[in-house]
């Protein structure tokens, strides 16, 4: 294999700066480390950059303490057989700005191209297929792109490509007025020339030093709205800029995607995972016709650890994790269960998420209306948390460590 064919990958795994509207379920686990049909949220874009031929090596880049990747970091490169490096961020660099702070090590294999893929991103990550069209097209980089509905359009990145080449010829980071239904997924693919293009940006800072638009994030850390030199935005200082120059283009899935902001949209993402294991690893879900094995309905995972009771009745859309007792005529639907959880008998949970070690009662009931969008549109039961025998918990979202021997709904309990 030349040096010429190589390809790295990078993914930006952010911090614990970010991700508060994760919570509860992201107090004691990284984000990225979060279930999603069973497995680490960021093995799902792990696994797909494991088809990218001549693959070198994966970097994880992100502002968690190292100790907290370390175990997930050994298991998986072990597993892919192939090196996955963490790479700590000391302070932000913003989202180009980290990916240029760690250039040496990036290059180290002097690769021909760069996959920069976002964490919080669920789709088929249609990778290869990308590295092809971003060969015929011979830019810089290579953005995916999907078409949205026209009112959810300017929560993203809107962008106009020319149809007949595909090249990228507008960028608008979240514009305020409707700009183009196609918006950017947050996964590129780039020439090392990328590095050049991020380093001309820091050169010219001066030029660009007052921020007209700040995010929640950047504000807090620039009050003054003057950036540092090295904080480079891909969206507003690469994107936008270089877009109309026959530098970028775009490559169109569609295929499924969703941005995970909230554990609403992570039960939908769970979802839209366990589907896709029909094609990708069907060995990865569960059957069972209620004799030996409890009832499976439609795409279910269950850890190889679980106990489930043959009586059980299990799915559509669920997934249970390590250690979980399941008890006789429990009915589970569109739900995620975390590890160590017991749900006793009878006892049934519709679109929630029941977090690590709790308690679900005899005859108790955990559900939810399933809008995966509004704010108690799923019920979230935080680590440790007790629902006694007989309680009924509706819409609901429920801090850690608290017992519930009364029904309640509609109601987030602190």
């Amino acid at each position: 294999m030349e040096n010429s064919d190589k390809v790295v990958a990078v993914i930006m795994v952010g911090g614990p700066t970010k991700g508060t509207r994760f919570r509860p379920l992201s107090f004691n686990v990284p984000k990225p480390l979060f279930p999603l049909a069973g497995q680490p949220m960021i093995h799902h874009p792990i696994s797909a950059c494991k088809r990218i031929p001549n693959l070198a090596q994966i970097y994880l880049i992100g502002f968690y303490e190292e100790r907290e990747f370390a175990l997930y970091v050994s298991s998986i490169s072990s597993e892919m057989k192939l090196p996955v490096r963490y790479l700590k961020e000391e302070k932000p660099h913003g989202s180009a700005g980290g990916f240029h702070c760690f250039r040496d090590a990036i290059m180290e294999d002097n690769p021909s191209h760069i996959f920069l893929l976002n964490c919080d991103v669920c789709c088929s990550f249609p990778l290869p297929a990308m590295l092809d069209a971003h060969k015929r097209y011979g830019g810089m980089g290579t953005m995916l792109v999907i078409k949205v509905s026209p009112e959810s359009a300017s929560q993203f990145g809107e962008l106009v490509a020319d149809p007949v080449t595909n090249e990228l010829l507008h960028y608008t980071e979240k514009p305020e007025t409707f700009v183009s239904d196609l918006i950017n997924c947050g996964v590129y693919v780039f020439t090392p020339d990328i590095f050049r293009a991020i380093q001309n940006v820091s050169n010219n800072r001066e030029d660009r030093a007052n921020l007209r638009r700040v995010s929640s994030f950047e504000a807090l850390q620039f009050p003054t709205r003057t950036l540092p030199t090295d904080f480079v935005r891909l969206d507003q200082d690469i994107l936008s800029p270089l877009a109309g120059k026959k530098q970028l283009y775009t490559y169109q899935t569609m295929d499924f995607w969703q941005q995970i902001k909230t554990p609403g949209i992570s039960l939908k993402c769970s979802e839209l995972y366990l589907a896709q294991f029909r094609s990708t690893s069907p060995y990865l879900l569960a059957s069972g016709d209620g004799k030996k094995n409890a009832t499976i309905v439609g795409d279910v995972y269950i850890h190889p650890s679980a106990k489930v009771h043959p009586t059980a009745k299990i799915g559509p859309n669920v997934s249970v994790s390590a250690n979980v007792r399941v008890g006789a005529g429990v009915r589970l639907i569109s739900c995620i269960i975390l590890d160590d959880v017991e749900i006793k008998e009878n006892a049934i949970v519709i679109h929630s998420i029941i977090g690590w070690k709790s308690s679900i009662g005899r005859w108790s009931r955990v559900q939810a209306e399933g809008d995966y969008i509004a704010k108690l549109g799923i019920t979230i039961l935080g680590e440790a948390v007790t629902v006694e025998d007989e309680a009924v918990v509706i819409n609901s979202i429920v801090l850690p460590n608290k017992t519930l021997n009364v029904s309640v709904q509609d109601e987030i309990i602190l």
